[in-house]
């Protein structure tokens, strides 16, 4: 597919019919991106591509997929590595679980580490296999705020989003310096649907606590404009994310050491 725009290329959006990854395609399309929409529902993903061509005057195109099927995300795949017109990848596509690990249905949870954390990180691969050479192309992936509490919620789907977080960190150190971005998006609360088809229901949670998907995008993107590796659209002040990595930095020395602190030291010594 040849981009209208030479300057802003293609988007790839996964998880692109429904929620989020809509919004993100709406908010795109209006910067002038073309886009390829990834997502189970044809039907969905047909209107809201017909939808967007009228009011934007871009090019769409229409990607059915089950992102937990090798075959359909191997396919993605190759078109990530494939297309020269691709910039943008928004590893958006994912789903939540509810209740403790040890009452789930366990295939449910293998089903939702394969979509979360296995596809993601292929998709996020194939990406950057075509955006470092031409140094050049923007990474986001949708982490969560439970990635920073994991107690908070359901422990495999935090599990998978503080995946998601550590893993954009550790692309950025490796992307970054050939001209590639990555940004980690961690929402907090957002009217999607991931909440019903999990089994929880939002009008359970204080109205304040609920972002609309629609802001939640645009904060997303002015971090994205702004560069940020970690944007958090719910958080009111930055500087709180930034004395948070402060710290860990300031930790960081005290985790290499080449004998065991001298508290746990001090602990033998009296056994």
């Amino acid at each position: 597919m040849t981009s209208l725009n030479t300057t802003l290329g293609t988007a790839l959006v996964t998880g692109a019919s429904s929620g989020i990854g809509a919004v993100y395609a709406d908010r795109l399309a209006q910067r002038g991106y073309n886009l390829l929409l990834v997502a189970r529902d044809q039907s969905r993903l047909e209107a809201l591509a017909a939808r967007l061509r009228s009011a934007f005057g871009v090019q769409v195109e229409v990607l059915p997929a089950d992102l937990t099927a090798k075959a359909d995300v191997a396919r993605i795949e190759q078109r990530l590595r494939s297309d020269a017109t691709i910039t943008l990848l928004v590893n958006n596509a994912g789903i939540a679980s509810n209740g403790k690990l040890a009452e789930s249905d366990i295939d449910s949870v293998d089903a939702m580490v394969q979509l979360n954390v296995v596809t993601l990180t292929r998709l996020a691969a194939a990406a950057l296999a075509s955006f470092v050479p031409r140094g050049r192309g923007i990474l986001v992936n949708i982490a969560s705020v439970v990635a920073l509490f994991p107690e908070s919620f359901n422990a495999s789907y935090s599990a998978t989003k503080a995946y998601v977080l550590s893993l954009s960190q550790s692309l950025h150190a490796e992307a970054g310096p050939s001209g590639v971005q990555v940004q980690a998006v961690l929402p907090g609360v957002t009217r999607t649907e991931i909440w019903e088809r999990s089994g929880m229901e939002l009008a359970q949670l204080p109205p304040e606590m609920v972002m609309d998907a629609g802001a939640m995008v645009d904060a997303a993107l002015v971090g994205m404009d702004q560069h940020e590796l970690v944007t958090i659209p719910s958080l009111p002040d930055a500087a709180d994310w930034q004395a948070l990595g402060n710290a860990r930095a300031k930790l960081q020395p005290n985790l290499s050491r080449s004998q065991p602190a001298q508290r746990y030291l001090n602990a033998v010594a009296t056994v």
